[in-house]
Protein backbone atom coordinates (compact mmCIF):
# COMPACT_ATOMS: atom_id res chain seq x y z
CA UNK A 1 0.00 0.00 0.00
CA UNK A 2 1.29 3.47 -0.85
CA UNK A 3 1.89 5.86 2.00
CA UNK A 4 -0.71 8.33 0.77
CA UNK A 5 -3.47 5.76 0.41
CA UNK A 6 -6.24 6.25 2.95
CA UNK A 7 -9.50 4.33 2.95
CA UNK A 8 -10.49 1.59 0.54
CA UNK A 9 -13.51 2.81 -1.46
CA UNK A 10 -15.19 0.61 -4.05
CA UNK A 11 -13.62 0.39 -7.54
CA UNK A 12 -16.51 2.41 -8.98
CA UNK A 13 -16.02 5.17 -6.38
CA UNK A 14 -12.29 5.24 -7.12
CA UNK A 15 -13.02 5.49 -10.83
CA UNK A 16 -15.31 8.48 -10.23
CA UNK A 17 -12.64 10.11 -8.04
CA UNK A 18 -10.12 9.64 -10.86
CA UNK A 19 -12.46 11.30 -13.37
CA UNK A 20 -13.04 14.21 -10.98
CA UNK A 21 -9.29 14.66 -10.43
CA UNK A 22 -8.59 14.87 -14.17
CA UNK A 23 -11.59 17.16 -14.67
CA UNK A 24 -10.09 19.55 -12.10
CA UNK A 25 -6.79 19.40 -13.97
CA UNK A 26 -8.62 20.35 -17.18
CA UNK A 27 -10.35 23.20 -15.36
CA UNK A 28 -7.01 24.59 -14.20
CA UNK A 29 -5.19 24.02 -17.48
CA UNK A 30 -7.94 25.96 -19.25
CA UNK A 31 -6.49 29.06 -17.59
CA UNK A 32 -2.79 28.30 -18.13
CA UNK A 33 -2.66 28.40 -21.96
CA UNK A 34 -3.60 32.10 -22.25
CA UNK A 35 -1.47 32.96 -19.20
CA UNK A 36 1.56 31.20 -20.67
CA UNK A 37 0.94 32.88 -24.03
CA UNK A 38 0.87 36.25 -22.25
CA UNK A 39 3.90 35.47 -20.07
CA UNK A 40 6.26 34.58 -22.93
CA UNK A 41 5.76 38.08 -24.33
CA UNK A 42 7.40 39.46 -21.15
CA UNK A 43 10.23 36.99 -20.58
CA UNK A 44 11.78 33.98 -22.28
CA UNK A 45 10.30 30.45 -22.25
CA UNK A 46 13.41 29.22 -20.42
CA UNK A 47 13.02 31.72 -17.57
CA UNK A 48 9.27 31.08 -17.34
CA UNK A 49 9.75 27.30 -17.14
CA UNK A 50 12.58 27.56 -14.61
CA UNK A 51 10.75 29.96 -12.31
CA UNK A 52 7.42 28.08 -12.22
CA UNK A 53 9.03 24.68 -11.64
CA UNK A 54 11.51 25.89 -9.01
CA UNK A 55 8.65 27.29 -6.93
CA UNK A 56 6.52 24.17 -7.49
CA UNK A 57 9.40 21.81 -6.61
CA UNK A 58 10.14 23.67 -3.39
CA UNK A 59 6.61 22.92 -2.14
CA UNK A 60 7.12 19.17 -2.64
CA UNK A 61 10.65 18.96 -1.20
CA UNK A 62 9.56 17.18 2.05
CA UNK A 63 8.36 14.20 -0.03
CA UNK A 64 11.85 13.43 -1.37
CA UNK A 65 12.68 11.48 1.79
CA UNK A 66 12.89 7.70 1.83
CA UNK A 67 13.24 7.22 -1.91
CA UNK A 68 14.25 3.89 -3.44
CA UNK A 69 15.92 3.17 -6.80
CA UNK A 70 12.65 2.11 -8.47
CA UNK A 71 10.67 5.26 -7.69
CA UNK A 72 13.72 7.38 -8.50
CA UNK A 73 14.01 5.74 -11.92
CA UNK A 74 10.29 6.08 -12.69
CA UNK A 75 10.19 9.68 -11.45
CA UNK A 76 13.20 10.69 -13.53
CA UNK A 77 11.75 9.15 -16.71
CA UNK A 78 8.42 10.92 -16.12
CA UNK A 79 10.16 14.18 -15.25
CA UNK A 80 12.24 14.10 -18.44
CA UNK A 81 9.14 13.51 -20.58
CA UNK A 82 7.30 16.32 -18.82
CA UNK A 83 10.27 18.68 -19.21
CA UNK A 84 10.18 18.11 -22.98
CA UNK A 85 6.42 18.81 -22.96
CA UNK A 86 6.60 22.09 -21.08
CA UNK A 87 9.62 23.23 -23.08
CA UNK A 88 7.85 22.59 -26.39
CA UNK A 89 4.71 24.31 -25.08
CA UNK A 90 6.54 27.44 -23.92
CA UNK A 91 8.56 27.70 -27.15
CA UNK A 92 5.55 26.92 -29.34
CA UNK A 93 3.32 29.55 -27.76
CA UNK A 94 5.84 32.26 -28.62
CA UNK A 95 4.51 32.15 -32.19
CA UNK A 96 1.48 29.81 -32.26
CA UNK A 97 -2.08 30.92 -31.60
CA UNK A 98 -3.23 29.79 -28.13
CA UNK A 99 -6.63 28.77 -29.50
CA UNK A 100 -5.05 26.50 -32.10
CA UNK A 101 -2.74 25.20 -29.38
CA UNK A 102 -5.78 24.01 -27.48
CA UNK A 103 -6.91 22.03 -30.52
CA UNK A 104 -3.47 20.52 -31.09
CA UNK A 105 -3.21 19.43 -27.45
CA UNK A 106 -6.61 17.75 -27.72
CA UNK A 107 -5.14 15.37 -30.32
CA UNK A 108 -4.03 13.32 -27.33
CA UNK A 109 -7.56 11.94 -27.30
CA UNK A 110 -6.63 9.80 -30.33
CA UNK A 111 -2.83 9.58 -29.87
CA UNK A 112 -3.01 7.96 -26.42
CA UNK A 113 -5.29 5.00 -27.27
CA UNK A 114 -3.35 4.34 -30.50
CA UNK A 115 -0.02 4.43 -28.65
CA UNK A 116 -1.53 2.19 -25.97
CA UNK A 117 -2.58 -0.33 -28.62
CA UNK A 118 0.95 -0.21 -30.08
CA UNK A 119 2.35 -1.09 -26.64
CA UNK A 120 -0.07 -4.01 -26.19
CA UNK A 121 -3.12 -2.47 -24.52
CA UNK A 122 -6.70 -3.22 -25.54
CA UNK A 123 -8.46 -0.77 -27.84
CA UNK A 124 -12.23 -0.43 -27.47
CA UNK A 125 -14.62 0.62 -30.22
CA UNK A 126 -16.23 3.21 -27.92
CA UNK A 127 -12.80 4.76 -27.24
CA UNK A 128 -12.26 5.43 -30.94
CA UNK A 129 -15.84 6.67 -31.41
CA UNK A 130 -15.59 9.03 -28.42
CA UNK A 131 -12.16 10.26 -29.56
CA UNK A 132 -13.44 11.02 -33.05
CA UNK A 133 -16.50 12.90 -31.77
CA UNK A 134 -14.44 14.92 -29.26
CA UNK A 135 -11.80 15.79 -31.85
CA UNK A 136 -14.50 16.96 -34.27
CA UNK A 137 -15.99 19.16 -31.55
CA UNK A 138 -12.65 20.73 -30.66
CA UNK A 139 -11.90 21.28 -34.34
CA UNK A 140 -15.19 23.14 -34.83
CA UNK A 141 -14.45 25.32 -31.80
CA UNK A 142 -10.78 26.07 -32.19
CA UNK A 143 -9.32 25.45 -35.62
CA UNK A 144 -8.50 28.50 -37.65
CA UNK A 145 -7.34 28.82 -41.24
CA UNK A 146 -3.71 29.41 -41.99
CA UNK A 147 -0.56 27.40 -42.62
CA UNK A 148 1.26 25.58 -39.86
CA UNK A 149 4.34 27.32 -38.45
CA UNK A 150 7.22 26.18 -36.26
CA UNK A 151 5.20 27.00 -33.15
CA UNK A 152 2.42 24.64 -34.25
CA UNK A 153 4.95 21.88 -34.94
CA UNK A 154 6.44 22.32 -31.47
CA UNK A 155 2.95 22.02 -29.98
CA UNK A 156 2.42 18.82 -31.98
CA UNK A 157 5.64 17.51 -30.43
CA UNK A 158 4.39 18.56 -26.99
CA UNK A 159 1.15 16.66 -27.58
CA UNK A 160 2.83 13.45 -28.74
CA UNK A 161 5.34 13.35 -25.88
CA UNK A 162 2.57 14.07 -23.38
CA UNK A 163 0.68 11.08 -24.77
CA UNK A 164 3.72 8.91 -24.03
CA UNK A 165 3.93 10.50 -20.57
CA UNK A 166 0.32 9.57 -19.76
CA UNK A 167 0.92 5.93 -20.71
CA UNK A 168 4.15 5.71 -18.68
CA UNK A 169 2.43 7.39 -15.74
CA UNK A 170 -0.44 4.89 -15.91
CA UNK A 171 2.00 2.07 -15.13
CA UNK A 172 4.29 3.90 -12.70
CA UNK A 173 1.62 5.39 -10.44
CA UNK A 174 0.38 1.96 -9.38
CA UNK A 175 3.71 1.25 -7.67
CA UNK A 176 4.55 4.44 -5.78
CA UNK A 177 3.46 7.27 -3.52
CA UNK A 178 1.88 9.99 -5.66
CA UNK A 179 3.47 12.74 -3.55
CA UNK A 180 7.01 11.35 -3.88
CA UNK A 181 6.58 10.63 -7.58
CA UNK A 182 5.39 14.21 -8.13
CA UNK A 183 8.30 15.63 -6.10
CA UNK A 184 10.91 13.80 -8.21
CA UNK A 185 9.35 15.01 -11.46
CA UNK A 186 9.17 18.61 -10.31
CA UNK A 187 12.75 18.74 -9.07
CA UNK A 188 14.20 17.18 -12.21
CA UNK A 189 12.36 19.71 -14.37
CA UNK A 190 13.40 22.55 -12.05
CA UNK A 191 17.08 21.60 -12.36
CA UNK A 192 16.99 21.09 -16.14
CA UNK A 193 15.10 24.32 -16.76
CA UNK A 194 17.44 26.25 -14.43
CA UNK A 195 20.41 25.13 -16.57
CA UNK A 196 18.47 26.13 -19.69
CA UNK A 197 17.60 29.56 -18.25
CA UNK A 198 20.98 30.32 -16.61
CA UNK A 199 22.29 32.68 -19.33
CA UNK A 200 19.10 34.81 -19.18
CA UNK A 201 17.87 34.71 -15.59
CA UNK A 202 19.86 37.69 -14.27
CA UNK A 203 18.86 39.98 -17.12
CA UNK A 204 15.17 39.14 -16.67
CA UNK A 205 15.04 39.10 -12.87
CA UNK A 206 13.36 42.51 -12.65
CA UNK A 207 10.69 41.45 -15.16
CA UNK A 208 10.03 38.36 -13.06
CA UNK A 209 9.46 40.44 -9.94
CA UNK A 210 6.86 42.50 -11.80
CA UNK A 211 5.01 39.34 -12.84
CA UNK A 212 5.23 37.38 -9.59
CA UNK A 213 1.45 36.87 -9.48
CA UNK A 214 1.42 34.97 -12.79
CA UNK A 215 4.50 32.98 -11.78
CA UNK A 216 2.98 31.94 -8.44
CA UNK A 217 -0.30 30.90 -10.07
CA UNK A 218 1.43 28.90 -12.80
CA UNK A 219 3.80 27.33 -10.24
CA UNK A 220 1.44 26.44 -7.40
CA UNK A 221 -1.83 25.84 -9.24
CA UNK A 222 -0.95 25.26 -12.89
CA UNK A 223 2.10 23.09 -12.16
CA UNK A 224 2.34 21.55 -8.68
CA UNK A 225 -1.38 20.96 -8.15
CA UNK A 226 -2.01 19.79 -11.73
CA UNK A 227 0.84 17.29 -11.87
CA UNK A 228 -0.13 15.84 -8.49
CA UNK A 229 -3.81 15.60 -9.42
CA UNK A 230 -2.90 14.01 -12.76
CA UNK A 231 -0.82 11.44 -10.88
CA UNK A 232 -3.67 10.76 -8.44
CA UNK A 233 -6.30 10.52 -11.17
CA UNK A 234 -4.38 8.00 -13.24
CA UNK A 235 -4.31 5.60 -10.32
CA UNK A 236 -7.97 4.86 -11.03
CA UNK A 237 -8.67 5.65 -14.70
CA UNK A 238 -6.88 4.66 -17.90
CA UNK A 239 -4.60 6.94 -19.89
CA UNK A 240 -7.18 6.93 -22.72
CA UNK A 241 -9.90 8.16 -20.35
CA UNK A 242 -7.57 10.82 -18.97
CA UNK A 243 -6.79 12.01 -22.52
CA UNK A 244 -10.50 12.21 -23.30
CA UNK A 245 -11.12 14.26 -20.15
CA UNK A 246 -8.42 16.68 -21.33
CA UNK A 247 -10.65 17.65 -24.26
CA UNK A 248 -12.50 19.74 -21.69
CA UNK A 249 -9.53 22.16 -21.75
CA UNK A 250 -10.45 24.17 -24.87
CA UNK A 251 -14.14 24.03 -23.96
CA UNK A 252 -13.49 25.49 -20.52
CA UNK A 253 -11.05 28.02 -21.97
CA UNK A 254 -13.78 29.31 -24.28
CA UNK A 255 -16.30 29.42 -21.43
CA UNK A 256 -13.91 31.36 -19.18
CA UNK A 257 -13.09 33.78 -22.01
CA UNK A 258 -16.81 34.41 -22.58
CA UNK A 259 -17.59 34.76 -18.87
CA UNK A 260 -14.59 36.74 -17.66
CA UNK A 261 -13.35 38.57 -20.75
CA UNK A 262 -16.56 39.02 -22.71
CA UNK A 263 -15.20 37.19 -25.75
CA UNK A 264 -17.62 35.77 -28.29
CA UNK A 265 -19.02 32.28 -27.70
CA UNK A 266 -21.15 31.65 -30.75
CA UNK A 267 -22.76 28.75 -32.59
CA UNK A 268 -19.43 27.03 -33.26
CA UNK A 269 -18.66 27.07 -29.55
CA UNK A 270 -22.04 25.60 -28.66
CA UNK A 271 -21.77 22.85 -31.27
CA UNK A 272 -18.21 21.99 -30.23
CA UNK A 273 -19.14 21.90 -26.55
CA UNK A 274 -22.12 19.63 -27.25
CA UNK A 275 -19.92 17.20 -29.20
CA UNK A 276 -17.25 17.06 -26.50
CA UNK A 277 -19.83 16.42 -23.78
CA UNK A 278 -21.42 13.73 -25.98
CA UNK A 279 -18.01 12.08 -26.33
CA UNK A 280 -17.46 12.10 -22.56
CA UNK A 281 -20.87 10.51 -21.94
CA UNK A 282 -20.22 7.91 -24.65
CA UNK A 283 -16.85 7.00 -23.12
CA UNK A 284 -18.52 6.11 -19.81
CA UNK A 285 -21.54 4.31 -21.27
CA UNK A 286 -22.02 0.53 -21.15
CA UNK A 287 -23.26 -1.30 -24.24
CA UNK A 288 -22.34 -4.58 -25.87
CA UNK A 289 -22.26 -2.80 -29.25
CA UNK A 290 -19.61 -0.21 -28.37
CA UNK A 291 -17.67 -2.10 -25.67
CA UNK A 292 -16.22 -4.45 -28.28
CA UNK A 293 -12.42 -4.71 -28.36
CA UNK A 294 -10.94 -3.84 -31.72
CA UNK A 295 -7.47 -4.82 -30.55
CA UNK A 296 -6.81 -7.33 -27.79
CA UNK A 297 -4.27 -6.39 -25.16
CA UNK A 298 -1.85 -8.55 -23.21
CA UNK A 299 -4.46 -9.20 -20.52
CA UNK A 300 -6.88 -10.64 -23.09
CA UNK A 301 -4.51 -13.16 -24.59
Amino acid sequence: MKVDDCNQPTPNALHIQGLIAIAIVSLIWATTFPLTKNAVTSFSPAVLTASRFTVAAAIFTPYLRGLNPQILRDGLVLGLLLFICFTCQALGLETANANRGGFIFSLNVIIVPLLGAFFGQSLLLKTLLAAGIALTGIGIMCWENGSLGIGDLLLFGDTFVYGVYMLVLQGSVQRHSTLSLTAIQLWLIAVLSAVWAAPEIVGQFETLTHNYGIILYLALVGTAACIWLETIGQQWISASEAALMCTLDPVLTSVFSFWLLGEKFGVRGLIGTALVLTALILSQSKSEYIDRKLILGADDV
